[in-house]
């Protein structure tokens, strides 16, 4: 049987109660592969799933692969006593993350069920601010001293190996704990014994504050190519790591959200499948009311020019053609802005130079959507009509493009999210401006 037939089918082979076979086929898969199939099972068959299909070690490693909502899901198919096994064999990392999103009664009562040492690490791990790096990150890892010997570095990371999340990086610290250097494990291991640490450690650490932001984590573990990063408070003592796959997921999260208020979304915050119906009604609804409100200005703008309108009726055919010209380059302006600010390509300081070349660029593509309409204007209403409409959609096309870049940079100015200026925003702005500035064109041109 395929890893494929295993996953759609492992309900059924639950149902067939061979124990013996089903952990045998179950040893065969990744984890990942168990963890997708796990919201297809009933809750008695996740049940038997990770209290006693899996050991314990694996059925942490499955959990941890789970949406919060199916960590929900397979907690409360549990008995206490598995409970606490399952969250106890988790990383300090992910029991945080975990116990993070779950509601408080929730959280204290998976509190109680751990030992003591765990539940002092955990809260002291949620006593960071949200969405730092300090909530992010890993306080097990492994480090030696500056002074010991190649061989007893050896000796230690030996007997740590279990507790570190990535034995590939082992960190020198002072006695105050004060991170000093790396060292990768090859480093040591082709190392003579009686060498000193200090002789083969790598100085000049990138770290991070434990209170910074997981995109500035993010930002740093890519920008240094870094596979681990140390985390430390303010006197530069080392008080965790955040580690690639860490950061994969922020980077995930973060992107979806970018991508959900560009869309004029309330951030989600679940999957689109696990996600209610009453819950996507209360993310859109906000801002789709107040776009609502922006273009009851495009109609009273439009009723400005009401006898434009009646005198040359030729106008009312190339209006939906100029605001839409507008909308679209005023989306695809802010949607390379914000992505820029959020990759970290350009910085609020760039405002100005990159002002300048969208001035340029937007001038040009108007220029060249004016031509394409101006022939247009000409054949269904004259020349002057043509004049207008090509005029028209010059300003317009500027007007909305310039607005697209700019506004990101505001929001970021002012410490708010960039992707905020979501695209159906731009183009609802740009309606309203650009309406009034065709008609006010085609009225100086025509009337």
């Amino acid at each position: 049987m395929s890893e494929t037939d295993v996953i759609e089918n492992l309900p059924e082979l639950i149902a067939t109660r061979d124990w013996d076979a089903l952990r045998g086929i179950l040893g065969q898969l990744a984890d990942q592969d168990i963890a997708r199939a796990t919201p297809d099972l009933a809750p008695q068959d996740r049940e038997r799933l990770f209290a006693h299909l899996l050991s314990p070690e694996r059925a942490s490693n499955v959990f941890s692969y789970l949406s919060t909502e199916q960590q929900t899901e397979v907690l409360d198919a549990l008995e206490d006593e598995d409970k606490a096994r399952l969250i106890g064999e988790l990383h300090y990392d992910d029991a945080a993350a975990l116990l993070d999103e779950l509601p408080d009664e929730h959280t204290e009562l998976l509190m109680e069920m751990l030992p003591v040492e765990d539940q002092q690490v955990l809260q002291a791990l949620l006593t960071y601010p949200e969405d730092s790096a300090g909530r992010l990150m890993n306080p097990e890892f492994i480090t030696v001293r500056p002074d010991w010997s190649v061989g007893q570095a050896l000796d230690h990371v030996r007997e740590q190996h279990d507790v570190g999340e990535n034995v590939n990086m082992v960190f020198v610290t002072s006695a105050q704990g004060q991170v000093l250097g790396t060292l990768r494990l090859r480093d040591l291991l082709l190392a003579r014994p009686s060498t000193k640490v200090h002789d083969i450690g790598h100085g000049d650490v990138i770290s991070i504050g434990t209170d910074e932001d997981q995109e500035e984590a993010a930002r740093v573990i890519r920008h240094y190519d870094l596979e681990v990063l140390p985390v430390v408070d303010d006197q530069g003592v080392m008080r965790g790591i955040i580690t690639l796959d860490d950061i994969l997921d922020v980077v995930e999260e973060e992107t979806t959200e970018d991508f959900q208020k560009m869309g004029s979304v309330g951030v989600v915050g679940l999957s689109l499948k696990e996600a209610s119906a009453s819950l996507l009604y209360r993310k859109r609804i906000g801002w789709l009311v107040i776009l609502v409100v922006v273009n009851i200005f495009s109609g009273m703008a439009i009723a400005l020019f009401e006898a434009a309108i009646e005198t040359v009726v030729a106008l009312v055919f190339f209006l939906p053609l100029v605001i839409a010209s507008g909308g679209n380059a005023g989306a695809q302006s802010s949607t390379l802005m914000v992505r820029a600010l959020a990759t970290g390509d350009v910085q609020t300081r760039d405002w100005l130079k990159l002002w300048g070349k969208e001035l340029l660029v937007s001038a040009a593509l108007g220029a060249t959507m004016g031509l394409a309409v101006w022939g247009a204007g000409i054949w269904l209403g004259g020349v002057d009509v043509g004049l207008a409409v090509a005029i028209s959609m010059v300003l317009v096309v500027v007007m909305a493009s310039m607005f697209g870049m700019v506004l990101p940079f505001a929001l970021n100015r002012f410490g708010l999210d960039p992707a905020s200026a979501s695209a159906p925003l731009i183009t609802s702005v740009a309606d309203v401006f650009g309406i009034l500035i065709y008609f006010s064109v085609a009225t100086a041109v025509l009337l």
